[in-house]
């Protein structure tokens, strides 16, 4: 929200009260209060009338700097609140007649006493933003509506990312940005996961730790800040030290939560009904007989909304119509080695029968006035159910457990974006505030139903704060153009740089039916994310409706995904124990790399494999590569940076780059996900610098370690241990050495622990 009229003015109606000066400071129990007037105070008198912002300073962790700002504190609704960690570690405070400071590791903020008002952060000895004057206040528009703001400094050259899923430009400066999730496609400013953090080029992160709408102005009001508001009376933040974005972060992930580990068979090939189209038991079956016929690996079958009767979302049950034996049909699926998905939402339609069981127990959303809440929008009299009543969450729960003992082994949970806020919650939370905050309550329901049962995935659309902790996400509704595919992959990456591990989107897109051209192209990128589902509107997503090339490309790439499982899965550990995400912009992976900075067409999947998704039909593609001599996994063929590459490819080919000095390790099988990976893994080489010493840690399909390798070079020998694992056959080879574009390879029998290979 923008409530300046250029640098010197305010808009129409809107007044400002501005913190003046830290007035008034008490140093206690590891943190700073502060009372800061809206005007220098220099007698008594001034002390009578006007605004006083009360500014508490604390860390709830090191590196970490929490800066709370309340105006009326009996203002401030009580929930919902985030989730943050609080380690309440040592701290060292200083006050005296010139500032104040306190310090958390290597993080200090310093607050001058005199006006004007200065809140600087620095951290080993460098400034990293700052408050200055006219940033921190209190505004009231027209309306007499009261909000918090902040300010905090660009520098020059400073860029920033972050703020959740955008499918904009990557570097959000410039940009104005509300956190109000939405559903409104790949297409706009508008997005469903709407995160309020972002973090920059200078080493620190910011959280806004707000649940509402809280619009940010980067560098949009005043171009050399950037400005974060919410409605109301308290304004929360956290100043958060990196110095790399990895570090960032780690920190951040820490204070919100990692992401659960997702169960490796998530990992396969995912294939759905599709949303309109004509399906039942024959359609899906004739699905996937054609897969296994054509030897294309499938592991998840899902069924899109027309699993249940129509206005009748969600009753959570079969449609006897169109599936006369549920049970049977999943038996008959889970025979074939394939898990099973269902859609749902957390509305029900006034034709379900759990309406009436729902509004009798008190379990559906309700008006201020005691009513149900209903609109006609998406099933007729659709109602919510209100997920801040502990037995409005039982009761869906229990719902959900009746699909799970029939053999259901994921949900797919959509929605929870349209939520109204002229509504009454049953814990009395602040509707405003909930309109964001729903979307976790839903599906931490559906998440811990899941883990009753095993290691859980949900497949979800809408998210806040938190919501990383409850994989899988997928971008939502896009168009089946090459538009599309850049616009979601630009929010991929948008989003994990919020912290959220695990991300897949429709292949081929959702609205419309792509020409053969979008789709083998999309293939490959789908293969190629974290996680990979073939799914449509009113269309079809099966290969061979295509073309018979779309098949061999499925199969291609399907397969790859598979044998680079012991790689793609170690990622995933990561992504769960320290929160970065397995695909990441090129700037966490590449902070000093200026050529890095932009880049919103390409990314790393996990830490050492650089993707750059071809997005036209004729397979023209400029790419940037940053230094040192890079090898391409398809053909053993080497990439020099830094610098930029234009080239073409076919459709069974794109980009697929092996960073430098990588070890790679993959698996001895293509037909499926969830295998041994460290019995026959093959650990490639990628010509280690002489003296580089590399430890690889494989791990098993539960998330733990199958085995541990150390890849060591020295002159012209390279050499391969095993630290620990069972004694099975594993083999070393080597690449980007003077012999052959493949390498050599050396494979240990059991009960070996060293090979190696001279150059």
């Amino acid at each position: 929200m923008k409530f300046k009229d250029g640098y010197w003015r305010l808009r129409p109606g809107v007044r400002a009260d501005y913190a003046a000066a830290a007035h008034d400071v008490t140093a206690d129990a590891g943190s700073l209060r502060i009372l800061a007037p809206a005007r220098p105070i220099t007698h008594r008198g001034h002390t009578i009338d006007g605004p006083v912002l009360r500014v508490d300073l604390s860390s709830p962790m090191p590196d970490v700097i929490r800066v709370r700002t309340v105006h009326f504190a009996g203002s401030v609704p009580e929930s919902p609140v985030f989730q943050v960690r609080d380690d309440a570690p040592d701290v060292d405070l200083a006050v005296d007649g010139e500032q104040a400071s306190l310090t958390s590791g290597a993080l200090t903020v310093r607050v001058r006493r005199e006006a004007p008002w200065e809140m600087t952060f620095s951290a080993d000895g460098r400034e990293l933003t700052r408050s200055a004057g006219r940033s921190l206040g209190v505004m009231r528009d027209p309306a007499d509506r009261h909000y918090m703001v902040e300010q905090l400094g660009l520098s020059a050259g400073e860029l920033v990312y972050g703020l959740g899923e955008r499918f904009g430009p990557l570097v959000r400066n410039g940009q104005s940005v509300d956190i109000w999730n939405e559903d409104g496609g790949t297409s706009s400013d508008l997005a469903y996961k709407n995160i309020p953090f972002y973090l920059t080029n200078r080493g620190y992160g910011v959280f806004v730790n707000h649940p509402g709408r809280v619009s940010f102005e980067v560098g949009s009001e005043s171009v050399s800040r950037v400005q974060f508001s919410a409605e109301g009376h308290d304004l929360e933040y956290l100043v958060i030290h990196g110095p790399t974005p990895k570090d960032i972060l780690r920190r951040y992930t820490a204070l919100t939560g990692r992401p659960a580990l997702p169960p490796a068979w998530s990992f396969g090939l995912w294939l759905s009904t599709s949303f309109t189209t004509d399906y039942d038991e024959a359609t899906v079956a004739s699905f996937v007989d054609g897969m296994a016929e054509r030897d294309l690996p499938l592991s998840v079958f899902h069924f899109d909304c027309f699993w249940m009767r129509r206005y009748r979302w969600c009753d959570f049950e079969w449609d006897p119509e169109v599936f006369p034996d549920p049970e049977g049909m999943v038996r008959r699926l889970k025979e074939r080695g394939l898990r099973v998905c269902l859609w749902i939402n957390p509305y029900i339609g006034q034709a379900s029968a759990l309406f009436d069981e729902g509004a009798a127990a008190g379990h559906l959303l309700r008006r201020p006035d005691g009513t149900v809440w209903q609109d006609d929008h998406w099933q007729a009299g659709r109602a919510l159910v209100d997920f801040t009543s502990p037995a409005a969450r039982e009761w869906y729960a229990g719902k959900l457990r009746g699909l799970l003992d029939m053999g259901v082994d994921a949900f797919k949970t959509d929605f929870g974006e349209r939520i109204p806020t002229d509504v009454a919650y049953a814990d009395g939370a602040d509707p405003e505030r909930m309109h964001n905050y729903y979307t976790l309550l839903y599906n931490e329901t559906v998440h811990r139903v899941l883990a009753e049962r095993g290691a859980p995935v949900l497949f979800a659309r809408s998210a806040t704060v938190g919501g990383q902790r409850l994989p899988v996400h997928w971008g939502g509704d896009c168009e089946s153009t090459f538009e599309a595919m850049a616009e979601s992959l630009r929010g991929g990456l948008s989003l994990g740089l919020a912290g959220f591990g695990f991300w897949s989107h429709d292949i081929g897109g959702f609205e419309g039916r792509p020409d053969p051209a979008v789709f083998k192209r999309w293939v490959a990128f789908g293969l190629l994310s974290s996680h990979s589902r073939l799914h449509g509107s009113g269309s079809y997503r099966v290969p061979w409706l295509f073309d018979e090339e779309s098949v061999e490309v499925l199969r291609s790439f399907t397969r790859l995904k598979a044998r680079l499982m012991p790689y793609l899965y170690g990622a995933a550990v990561e992504a769960a124990a320290e929160g970065l995400p397995m695909m990441r912009a090129m700037h966490l992976e590449f902070p000093g790399d200026r050529g890095c900075d932009h880049l919103d067409a390409q990314y790393l999947l996990g830490p050492d494999l650089l993707v750059a998704p071809v997005m036209s039909a004729d397979g023209d593609i400029s790419y940037y590569v940053p230094e040192g001599t890079w090898t391409r996994l398809l053909d053993g063929t080497t990439v020099t940076g830094p610098g930029w590459r234009t080239e073409r490819h076919g459709f069974d080919s794109l980009p697929l780059l092996v960073r430098p000095g990588a070890v790679l390790p993959t698996g001895a099988r293509d037909d499926r996900p969830d295998y041994d990976y460290a019995e026959g893994v093959t650990l490639n080489a990628y010509l280690p610098a002489d003296g580089a010493r590399r430890t690889v840690t494989v791990p098993s399909p539960d998330g733990g370690i199958g085995a541990v390798f150390e890849v060591l070079r020295t002159g012209g020998r390279v050499s391969a241990r095993r630290v620990t694992g069972a004694a099975t056959r594993w083999s070393l080879r080597l690449h980007g050495g003077p012999q052959t574009s493949d390498g050599p390879r050396v494979t240990a029998e059991p009960g070996t622990d060293e090979i190696e290979i001279t150059l």
